[in-house]
């Protein structure tokens, strides 16, 4: 047997990790500005992590859902402190396609509608609904393809509030950065106003923020930048570091009906282990301040670099788009092979840098330094 052939790799076998570096099996030392597409928020192998899941596998990995699991309340307590959102909900999970297939389906049990608004340039997944409400044809295939969705362009709040006046929506659901989009960022004048037209018409508000969320812009959310408060919320990716975990926090308006959700895998004892180290490391290491000073610092300095090829820089935190006027593959490449750096890609044209929370000064230059070397 062999593997399914659905991934471009690069012809590199990753095999170790330490905070913001990378060796391979040849030991070549990378600077990993990917962080595993977003996922490694607290940096590779952190100390702290590597000892709480080894003790946790060590005294029980998994037991299901049909008991009682204290870890499962311990880190719904953690994370409604840490975020901002006490009095909500927490529904745990496996993925963030995961996340937004519940959340969408929450909304359209508690509204009775089966519409969705999403936005232009979207990524919500490649589950069934999760890739129905995501604005790339190429990977919805004919059995997801059920005409739920509605596509508008982000920021366009008259084009939203047009669709919400029909009355038939259950659901909008927004990236408040969009990633795979290319780090387009909604604006607060639209955000603040979506959030009225939603409670006007009595449609759930979906903030996804398995991307931009848990500190990666700066703050734990990238809607708290810009003051609203959404009816549910998906994460993902950073909350465990890397073990497969992703939550819905859903906020006390949704009654919780026994059997309508339900998971394997989701909220398993390693899993919730590895999170609760997570915001350990977070708290104690200030990584979302960090995230915040260290973003700053790279884009004032992306900006400020004079290098014509880069047209344009968007982004809040750690999460940054580098929009060049050539296409991004033979950059990239360099980047990888020539000076031995990790980042990731949207578009045609935009190099995504999603690093872990810990990245440093130092590292953050060293980045500038190689970049405009290579471009």
């Amino acid at each position: 047997m062999t593997l399914f052939d659905v991934y471009p790799l690069f012809p590199v076998n990753i095999v170790r990790g330490q905070g913001c570096r990378v060796w391979d099996d040849q030991g070549t030392e990378y600077l990993d500005l990917y962080g595993g597409h977003a996922v490694i928020s607290i940096g590779h192998a952190h100390p702290h992590y590597v000892e709480a899941i080894s003790r946790q596998v060590a005294q029980l990995g998994f037991y299901s859902n049909s008991v009682v699991n204290k870890l499962q309340q311990q880190l719904a307590e953690r994370l409604g402190k840490v975020c901002g959102y006490e009095d909500y909900r927490l529904f745990l999970i496996n993925s963030g396609a995961e996340a937004n297939e519940n959340a969408l389906k929450l909304a359209s049990f508690h509204t009775g509608r089966t519409r969705v608004l999403s936005a232009q340039k979207a990524f919500h997944g490649r589950t069934s609904l999760a890739v129905e409400v995501t604005n790339n044809p190429k990977i919805i295939a004919p059995i997801n393809a059920n005409g739920h969705a509605t596509f508008l362009p982000l920021n366009d709040l008259e084009a939203w509030k047009a669709e919400l006046a029909k009355g038939d929506v259950a659901a909008c659901i927004i990236e408040c950065i969009q990633g795979v989009g290319g780090i387009q960022l909604a604006t607060a004048e639209f955000m603040q106003g979506l959030r009225k037209a939603c409670d006007a018409t009595g449609t759930v508000l979906i903030c996804d923020e398995i991307q931009c969320g848990y500190g990666r812009s700066g703050k734990f959310f990238a809607h708290q930048w810009l003051d609203v408060a959404p009816d549910i919320i998906t994460v993902a990716k950073g909350i465990a570091n890397g073990f497969p975990m992703g939550a819905v926090l859903i906020s006390p308006k949704f009654e919780a009906v026994y059997g309508q959700l339900g998971t394997t895998f989701g909220g398993n004892h390693l899993a919730c282990a590895a999170a609760l180290a997570v915001l350990d490391v977070i708290e104690g290491e200030g990584l979302i301040e960090n995230a915040r000073k260290v973003g700053e610092h790279l884009i004032d300095g992306l900006r400020a670099s004079g290098v014509p090829t880069i047209t344009e820089v968007r982004g809040r935190g750690l999460m940054i788009g580098i929009e060049l006027s050539e296409p991004y593959k033979e950059v990239r490449q360099k980047l990888l092979f020539d000076e031995h750096v990790f980042t990731g890609c949207a578009g045609t044209h935009v190099l995504r840098l999603l690093p872990p929370l810990c990245l440093s000064m130092a590292e953050a230059d060293e980045f500038l330094e190689k970049l405009k070397r290579v471009l």
